[in-house]
């Protein structure tokens, strides 16, 4: 008689996803905004993502090689990594330095605390945010999209200063027709890349959503309920690639419902306290990198209880 019962360990629910394809579909979903950047900045940008992928890549596997665990470079984690970096700087940055950027956002945050998985904060952000505090210059000096000249403020710059400038309208930033970093300009591209992947199934809409609703909410009552820079706020600077992108990393984001929402619902309020009241006028990177931080403490008071278990 044919057994029809078979007892097996945990777990018993399984899928077919892996690593490779999750990442794959990462960087499909990212490869329109990049080659947006691409168009807009010249071939320069182009020269960037590929050192910045090549570079992560190669620190991948050797960093692996000497650690003498399996090399796992196919598994397109390291070049969603060094994609995500090229796309979070500007156009104009020395040709080491995305080298540099990558190799400190494989070996110091993704290897050395133990490889994919094991990182506490999103690589590629801590190696932007390195790279901001060691070379601020560099990484705060940016190209206009239409022209060869270069400006020194974003959108977000102008509208922090209150320079005597053009404010870019709102088709321009949906569109991607102003300055910025390479991946970061076209809010329409990574609208539709973070739908494909919540189409996938890779990501849910709770962390992008309420991180953006929050930044937009808190944004339009700061402002006085102006309508048009609380939009500017959603569209320009690394809102949406962040929420998207970077924020919703498996590795250092809460895992439990309730922890994600209080996760993002903190970086939209640190966003926009470093936004408006702090020097800097962009503060996506550091609003992930600190709720990053605090992730696991969120998932400890916010995992269910135990079915059965004592309080």
């Amino acid at each position: 008689m044919e057994s029809r019962l078979t007892v097996s360990s945990s777990p018993h629910i399984r899928s077919t996803e892996t690593t490779q394809k999750i990442m794959r579909d990462v960087t499909i979903a990212l490869l329109p905004a990049a080659a947006f950047g691409v168009y807009n900045f010249g071939l320069r940008a182009l020269t960037i993502l590929v050192l910045s992928i090549v570079s992560a890549m190669a620190a991948e596997a050797l960093s692996q090689k000497i650690r003498k665990v399996p090399i796992t470079v196919d598994d397109f984690s390291a070049v969603v990594t060094g994609l995500l970096l090229g796309m979070n700087l500007p156009v104009s940055v020395p040709l080491w330095l995305p080298i540099v950027g990558s190799a400190f956002a494989i070996i110091i945050v993704k290897q050395a605390f133990g490889g994919l998985g094991h990182n506490f904060m999103n690589p590629a952000l801590a190696a932007r945010a390195m790279l901001v505090a060691s070379w601020p210059v560099e990484m705060t000096t940016w190209t206009a999209v239409k022209a060869d000249a270069v400006t020194n403020a974003t959108t977000l710059g102008i509208l922090k200063e209150g320079l005597n400038v053009p404010v870019p309208s709102i088709t321009d930033a949906l569109l991607g027709t102003i300055g910025g970093s390479i991946g970061e300009t076209s809010a329409l591209l990574l609208l539709l890349g973070g739908l494909y992947l919540i189409y996938r199934g890779i990501i849910s809409i709770r962390i992008p959503g309420l991180y953006i609703g929050t930044v937009a909410i808190l944004t339009l009552i700061i402002t006085g309920f102006d309508v048009q820079t609380t939009i500017l706020h959603v569209l320009a600077g690394g809102l949406i690639l962040g929420a998207f992108f970077m924020a919703t990393d498996y590795a250092s984001s809460p895992i439990t419902a309730k922890g994600q929402v209080i996760y993002a619902i903190g970086m939209g309020v640190i966003t926009v306290v470093i936004r408006m009241y702090g020097g800097y006028p962009e503060g996506v990177s550091y609003s992930i990198l600190l709720m990053n931080v605090v992730a696991p403490l969120i998932d400890k008071y916010t995992k269910p209880r135990v079915f059965g278990g004592a309080k």
